[in-house]
């Protein structure tokens, strides 16, 4: 007899919701958010709570559960979560990734299991008990759910917050995802990478295949490989740790290289594809050094532009004593005799776009001991880690919601 879903913590209600929202297949390039807003009106209802759905771009809800504070008059607290999740392979799965299957271990296979239905789940649970048990929080709490952040967040966190209804939420603070870590840490996220995909275009003398003609746009393309490739390495060299360390270098891969038009013809144009995650240290000085590269490799024959969004520099959120709401994020961990980790992260989350408009905001999806499966086959999260978790939002919540 099979054991899925046999195991003990499969009937807890909070388990039930999170498989229920793990079965919504809302995953790109089609995702299904209008099954997440009747999930998500539900929840709001089953809460006793006021929800907002608003649609700047059609097909592309932004929903807003709110819990009015005791002094409303105070800046709020967001608690972010995007609804979409990356395609899957699913010959590749040990269970169908839509199942939300629970093992004998008590692991949930799912897409989104950790990238992060999880996390927006244990919000609106952690809220659940607090509202239940009569707890009255001094800042309004508003848990977001919104689309696209697996493509870019073009028509979701990143037009939200230029919106008039983004602004009369009045945020003072923002918490969104992390990822798990491997050990006993807990890892949360007080900037991140940049974003910049870089495309060079190399140009130069065509003709024959059986010549040897100069100032080919070959000839480039191999100079600008060697300085990125050397730029890499040294990169590389800097690295103790393969996940702490991640947010604290610039990577730059070769994704696409393209030209010719036929093998025995040497072709006038050849272009590539880097894939840049530049760390705020190296951001000021990046994009000088490219230029320079590039005008080595053959001056105005190699030319270089930046596609889609270009990640501007924003604030890093402080995690020092002139940030109240970071003090009351410790101080639940320090109570906890838990281990805080802050790192840059390597890649890149909707929490930017609110650094990008002036609130602070950390990110992390409490999974301790857990393997780092964002995007990944056979992505689970273990049921009783996940309602771990919910306990902490607890704390969380309470903690930064009543700062004074």
């Amino acid at each position: 007899m099979s054991k899925v879903n046999q195991h003990p913590l499969a009937s807890h209600p909070a388990i039930q919701n999170f498989r229920k929202y793990l079965q919504i297949k809302s995953v790109q390039p089609n995702p299904d958010y209008g099954a997440c807003v009747d999930f998500i009106t539900g929840q709001a209802k089953e809460l006793g709570l006021p929800i907002k759905v608003h649609e700047f771009v059609k097909g592309k809800p932004i929903v807003v559960i709110s819990w009015e504070g005791t002094n409303p008059n105070l800046p709020s607290i967001l608690l972010n979560g995007h609804m979409d999740v990356v395609p899957v392979v699913e010959s590749k799965w040990k269970y169908d990734p839509f199942a939300a299957e629970i093992d004998e271990k008590g692991n949930i296979y799912a897409r989104g299991a950790q990238d992060m239905k999880s996390v927006s789940i244990q919000y609106l649970e952690a809220i659940r008990y607090l509202k239940q048990n009569g707890v009255k929080l001094r800042r309004t709490i508003h848990i977001s759910f919104v689309p696209d952040e697996e493509i870019f967040s073009a028509d979701g966190m990143a037009l939200f917050v230029k919106t008039k209804e983004f602004k009369e939420l009045n945020i003072g603070f923002g918490l969104d995802e992390c990822g798990p870590s491997s050990n006993k840490d807990y890892v949360a996220i007080n900037s991140e990478r940049l974003t910049w995909t870089l495309e060079i275009v190399c140009t130069g003398n065509a003709g024959h295949g059986l010549m040897l003609i100069p100032n080919t746009a070959a000839e480039k393309v191999q100079y600008l490989l060697n300085k990125f490739l050397k730029y890499r390495e040294e990169q590389s060299k800097k690295m103790k740790h393969p996940l702490y360390d991640l947010g604290n270098v610039t990577t730059v891969n070769l994704t696409k290289i393209q030209g010719g038009i036929q093998s025995n013809v040497i072709p006038s144009k050849i272009t590539m594809i880097f894939d840049c995650r530049v760390t705020p240290s190296d951001a000021p000085t990046f994009d000088s050094q490219v230029k320079q590269w590039c005008e080595e490799a053959g001056g105005d024959s190699v030319t270089y532009k930046y596609l889609c969004r270009k990640d501007p520099i924003v604030p890093t959120t402080k995690t020092d004593d002139s940030n109240p709401f970071w003090k009351a994020f410790e101080s639940v961990f320090k109570k906890r005799n838990d281990n805080l980790v802050v790192i840059t992260c390597p890649g890149a989350t909707d929490a930017r776009f609110l650094r990008e408009v002036g609130i602070p905001a950390l990110g992390i999806s409490p999974m301790p001991e857990t393997p780092f499966l964002l995007h990944d086959h056979n992505e689970f999260v273990n049921a009783k880690t996940f309602l771990d978790g919910i306990e902490l939002y607890k704390e969380i919540i309470s903690a930064i919601a009543n700062v004074e």
